[in-house]
This record gives C-alpha cells, sequence and structure tokens, in this order.
C-alpha cells in the first residue's frame, strides 16, 4: 500500500502546471481529467479518478511573497470536506503556523526554502499543533533550507516529504538516492516522495524501500497513472 497525494499548484486562484521549479513559468494546467484549470473543478477531476483522502496545494504566491490564495483554499475546503487539504504557503514563523492552522484551511507543510532558521521548528515541537505540521525538505542541486536541519532530525515530525524541484513534472523518475538518505537519517519518519513520479512501477518500488506515499501531479492529469492502478495500489 502506498499514500497518493495529488498536487495542485495555485497561483492567482487558478492551477498551474509545476516543472522543474521553475515557478514564474508555470503554465495554466490543462488536464485530461477536467476542462480549465480552476481549482475546484481540478480536484474535482481527481476525485472522480480515484478517492483521494489527501491533497497537497502549493500556494505559490504566498511561498514567493506576492500575495497569497486564501480564497481558492476556502472553496476547495467547503467544496470538499471530506479531504485534508497540506498546504504549503511559505511558512516562516511558528506563530504563521498556529494561525493557519487555526483558520481551517489545512495542515501546514513548512518548506525548509521558506523557513527562518531552526526556531520555528523548535517553538512548534510540543505544540499542539504539531500533529498538523509536515515538513518538507527542499532540494535543487543541493538542499534549499536552514543550515543544520538535515542534521537535527530530532526537529522534524513525523511525516517528511522529500522534494527534489529540478525533478518536478520532468517524468525523470524519483530522486531514489537522496529518498535512501534521508530515510537513513530519520527511519522511523513517514517519507513522501516529491518530484518526478512517473508510473505504477515508480510507485511500487517506492512501497517496496518503506516509502509512505508519493506527490503526484502530472502523471495523474495526462493519464499514466489510472483509476484502477491507484486502487490496485490503496490495498
Amino acid at each position: 500500500m502506498v499514500h497518493v497525494v495529488p498536487v495542485i499548484d495555485l497561483r492567482e486562484g487558478g492551477v498551474v502546471h509545476a516543472r522543474r521549479g521553475d515557478r514564474g513559468r508555470y503554465p495554466p494546467l490543462r488536464s485530461s481529467l477536467c476542462d480549465g484549470s480552476d481549482p475546484v473543478a481540478v480536484v474535482g477531476g481527481l476525485l472522480r479518478l480515484h478517492p483521494f483522502r489527501t491533497v497537497y496545494a502549493a500556494d505559490l504566491d504566498a511561498i514567493q511573497g506576492t500575495g497569497d490564495n486564501r480564497l481558492a483554499l476556502a472553496r476547495l475546503t467547503v467544496a470538499f470536506p471530506e479531504v485534508a487539504f497540506w498546504v504549503d504557503a511559505g511558512f516562516r514563523t511558528a506563530d504563521a503556523v498556529r494561525g493557519f492552522v487555526a483558520s481551517g484551511l489545512g495542515e501546514a507543510v513548512l518548506g525548509s526554502e521558506s523557513l527562518d532558521g531552526l526556531a520555528p521548528l523548535v517553538m512548534l515541537k510540543g505544540d499542539p499543533v504539531w500533529d498538523r505540521v509536515i515538513l518538507s525538505l527542499d532540494f535543487r542541486d543541493r538542499f534549499v533550507g536552514p543550515p543544520g536541519l538535515l542534521e537535527r532530525p530530532d526537529l522534524w515530525p513525523q511525516r517528511i516529504i522529500v522534494m527534489t524541484l529540478a525533478r518536478v513534472g520532468s517524468g525523470e523518475g524519483p530522486d531514489w538516492n537522496r529518498l535512501d538518505e534521508i530515510g537513513r537519517i530519520a527511519p522511523q519518519a513517514s517519507l513522501f516522495a516529491a518530484g518526478g513520479v512517473r508510473d505504477g512501477d515508480d510507485l511500487r518500488n517506492l512501497a517496496a524501500r518503506g516509502g509512505a506515499g508519493a506527490l503526484v501531479a502530472t502523471a495523474l492529469h495526462d493519464g499514466r497513472i489510472g483509476g484502477a492502478e491507484l486502487a490496485a495500489l490503496s490495498r
């Protein structure tokens, strides 16, 4: 069993197609699952494909400091109350995480690229919101985040996303070496691969390596991972 988490990337109220982490050039999403790029239509199409329990949403405007997509997130939580949304909104401080969780818009993904040092994790560990926190360890050519974070697994929550930004939308396959490296550092963590997942074989390989799941977008929208395969993988 492997937990597949579909991804939506939000910019200016719509869903865009993420490719290799070059956020300024993401085009509007074109999907076989829905018409247009409205977030409610996109998530509705994903749920017709498979009854996903969780959807990951990257608020690109918040991450880049140019605005936010809270209105779109509010529409999604109203339209799909049965879905848990994991949201990366460029959280930099513990107070920002607490405020977001209190808003009811989802669980907070702390992207390492956005964190102001280790202090937010130190302050949140043991806090009532800690169980609503997911940490994304972000990589380009190298780790993007506070110095020392990779050496402090004691500050990591249970759920860890291993995000290789250069592989997002690439179809090149997951970054197996990096996943293995993080797995050795935190063997008890629930690891989610992000970036490059191509097909069901990648998901089965991930499960065989002990991974908890994967964040997937392109392979769902272009049909390389279909409903029957998702049903088989979730058993």
